[in-house]
């Protein structure tokens, strides 16, 4: 087990340079079913970082991007009458047939639109017209928040902070993760 989790955070370096530790915070919230909060600047991987660990363990990635446009349906779904069947068609959302989510800068968007992000990542399911629809197996959410004060952007209150098992900051590399004098 050593080994293959050794490997794995050898695969995420090749594209996050001197993060051994992120990386490993990171991995350990995977393998405990949580979901993960990078709180930071823009500009440091937090982007690469979640596509870097997809690949890296082979789960169905998708990303969405937070703005104050953003819907519920969006994220979890909705009905749409089928003319010719005469029902309603379920049209799935972002967090469905979905392992790890990157919901990239969560508090420039609504607190509807968190909130049902929030609801699928504590109940593992989306409920859209009263039918609940399951998620993946796993199912893990990796959100980033740019600093409040950052333009468009807001506080994230206590109760949706407790989704997330762990909030880690990236940071900028530091000069020896970037040098190639041995020295």
């Amino acid at each position: 087990m050593e080994k293959k989790l050794q490997a794995i955070i050898s695969e995420v370096q090749k594209a996050v340079i001197g993060k051994q530790t992120v990386i490993e915070k990171v991995l350990m919230a995977l393998l405990a079913d949580g979901h993960i909060l990078l709180d930071d600047i823009p500009g440091v991987g937090k982007t690469t970082l979640a596509l870097a660990l997809s690949r890296a363990l082979g789960l169905q990635y998708n990303r969405i991007q937070f703005t104050p446009d953003v819907l519920p349906s969006d994220i979890v779904g909705f009905s749409v009458y089928n003319k010719e069947t005469g029902g309603f068609e379920y049209k799935s959302g972002v967090v469905t047939n979905t392992n790890l989510l990157l919901g990239d800068e969560i508090n420039r968007t609504s607190s509807k639109t968190q909130s049902a992000l929030l609801e699928a990542m504590e109940e593992r399911q989306v409920t859209v017209d009263g039918r609940t629809y399951p998620l993946q197996t796993p199912f893990t959410v990796i959100a980033t928040q740019n600093n409040v004060g950052t333009a468009g952007t807001q506080t994230l209150p206590y109760a949706q902070m407790d989704r997330f098992l762990v909030r880690l900051s990236i940071g900028y590399p530091d000069y020896e993760a970037h040098s190639d004098d041995p020295a």
